[in-house]
């Protein structure tokens, strides 16, 4: 399969980072071409211009090379990984900004004849999220987690009916041991060992 992995924190060598090495190793050991797409290393631009919102649905509007690769890349792939730490009870900034430039009308959505949206992302099998909280379970519950609502309900409706998803969650982080964190490294790799 094709797998692509979008990774979204400001510093490389973060724990999340961490968490993108063990998500792509555990893809590329079982065989899967794997492309990785890390917005902080990017310094990838959230912010949707005024132009840009203009020709929205103009997929033949995009005229940034690299808001094109990245929707190529995302065409060209059977598996979405999204590796991220959880911040304000959301997706950081960076990554949101990437779905709403990214996932666009052509891209993740098209308009039928009669101007109601379906899905575009059809040929994505799995959608995985991994992530870090820095609170414990009961109060991520509590706050609803908007993050991994928006990625396996909201973009999973832009794919086919039959998209698996998978969620890799890592709770209380902050107080988090070495082993704990290690242990969880291993999970991540050996889940997407068996996508």
């Amino acid at each position: 399969m094709r797998v692509l992995v979008i990774h979204s924190h400001p510093v490389i060598d973060s724990f999340s980072g961490a968490l993108r090495d063990a998500a792509s190793e555990g893809a590329r050991a079982a065989g899967h071409d794997v492309r990785v797409l890390d917005l902080g290393a990017m310094n990838f631009n959230p912010v949707m211009s005024a132009d840009e919102l203009r020709g929205y649905k103009a997929v033949s509007s995009i005229t940034s090379d690299d808001l094109t690769m990245h929707i190529d890349s995302v065409k060209w792939a059977d598996v979405l990984v999204f590796v991220y730490p959880t911040w304000w009870s959301t997706l950081p900034a960076q990554l949101k900004g990437w779905l709403e430039r990214v996932m666009r009308p052509g891209v993740a959505f098209v308009f039928d004849e009669d101007n109601k949206v379906r899905p575009g992302l059809r040929q994505v099998r799995t959608i995985v999220g991994i992530t870090t909280y820095g609170s414990k379970w009961p109060y991520v519950k509590l706050m609803k987690d908007s993050g991994r609502r928006t990625l396996l309900r909201a973009l999973k409706l832009n794919t086919s009916w039959r998209t698996r998803s998978k969620w890799l969650a890592f709770y209380g982080i902050d107080g988090a041991s070495e082993a704990r964190r290690a242990q969880f490294l291993g999970q991540v790799r050996k889940s997407m060992e068996t996508l």
